[in-house]
């Protein structure tokens, strides 16, 4: 391994693998990319793929758009398919609370011309007529938004990044991240030590602990979300777009030819990823409430994993405070997969010193201390 590097990133999922391809990209020399186990083990490997253009914030509707062109090209920029479905995104919403602020968000979309449609109950009935709208205000669509492949995606931006030369190696643990008076010099793994004057803390539900080596507050919580899967399901015909009862949490979409059913997501931190069976009584009720034909459904299996979440829904980007030559890219709250090209494009700028295409003054961490939290009008919705 390397005794030198000129930029080391600590984290090899999405966002990580995201960073290491635009920096490729760039003509960057001398980067590496350290993960402890195999890349993309982590959030990554149980993320479900979702991408959209309908967020309730400027920033991230700005990150997704971003995002999306780069999406839309990733074949033909990397040579891996993404499976891109690009069937839709249907915001369900009960209350008229969240009816006034899905209308609110529509207008804020469609300032940026995305084209969100308000559909009124009667409407959705009549696209979709299996879903229950008695009790719905109303619903928001967009055509744009879908989901793709996170293993494909990972995969397409490791394939680039190691054929421009950047060097990865998996079962490569981060202990420590050396520093003198207040710069960078290097990081300590468990197979010997990389001196180098920029580290990247891209390491997902981690953050929290990576920062720590560093002498930095990095105020990221892992919560375990759970996801569950159907048996074929034949009785709902294809395509359809990915569905969302805001009020209830819950959301479904195609997966292969079954159905992907949302789970519960605790409501206290931790690294536990086991499943909890014993929740498919809640995961079938809110199935069942939404989308009656699901009592045919039969799940099979399900799986656990993590949110990498920030104090106020949104990612902490740029670099740490006091530390020079540390940058941070974490608490993507459940949107890093479908934001990591653009967050990939960011990081790269302002790590080789260029102007960042997007202006990301406002996800500085300092913004926690300073009591300058980025405000939605609900709590933010997590795929």
């Amino acid at each position: 391994m390397e005794k030198t590097a000129d930029i080391v990133i600590v984290g090899g999922g999405i966002i990580g693998t995201s960073i290491a391809f635009h920096l490729a990209r760039k003509g960057a020399k001398g980067v590496v990319l350290l993960e402890k186990g195999m890349l993309g083990e982590g959030s990554t490997s149980k993320c479900v793929g979702g991408i959209r253009a309908q967020f309730s914030t400027e920033i991230n509707i700005r990150f997704s758009l971003e995002s999306l062109k780069t999406w839309e090209h990733f074949e033909e920029l990397t040579g891996v398919d993404l499976e891109n479905s690009r069937v839709g995104y249907l915001f369900l919403a009960t209350t008229e609370k969240e009816w006034t602020i899905f209308q609110a968000n529509a207008h804020l979309q469609r300032t940026f011309g995305i084209p969100v449609e308000l559909l009124l109950p009667q409407e959705i009935k009549y696209r979709w007529p299996y879903l229950k709208v008695d009790d719905l205000q109303g619903g928001t669509f967009c055509p744009w938004d879908g989901f793709a492949g996170p293993y494909e995606a990972l995969s397409g931006f490791i394939k680039i990044a190691r054929k421009s030369g950047v060097k990865i190696y998996e079962g490569t643990e981060v202990q420590q991240i050396l520093q003198d008076r207040g710069k960078i010099t290097g990081v300590r793994t468990t197979k010997g030590d990389i001196a180098a004057p920029i580290v990247i803390n891209a390491a997902g539900p981690f953050a929290e602990e990576v920062g720590k080596m560093a002498g930095v507050e990095v105020p990221v919580k892992p919560y375990r979300r759970q996801i569950f899967f159907t048996a074929p399901f034949p009785w709902i015909p294809d395509p359809f777009p990915l569905m969302i009862d805001f009020h209830r949490g819950w959301y479904f979409r195609r997966e292969g030819q079954g159905l992907l059913l949302s789970g519960p997501k605790d409501d206290f931190p931790s690294f536990n990823v086991n499943v909890d069976y014993d929740t498919m009584a809640e995961v079938a009720e809110n199935s069942i409430y939404r989308v009656p034909i699901l009592e045919k459904a039969e799940i099979n299996r399900g799986w656990a994993g993590s949110y990498e979440i920030s104090p106020d829904n949104h990612a902490i980007l740029g670099e740490a405070p006091g530390v020079k030559g540390l940058f941070l890219a974490n608490g993507f709250s459940g949107h890093g997969f479908q934001h990591s090209p653009a967050v990939g494009q960011v990081m790269a700028d302002l790590i080789l010193g260029e102007k960042p295409s997007m202006d990301i003054s406002g996800l500085s961490v300092e913004r926690f201390p300073q009591g300058q939290l980025i405000q939605e009008p609900m709590t933010a919705f997590k795929e």
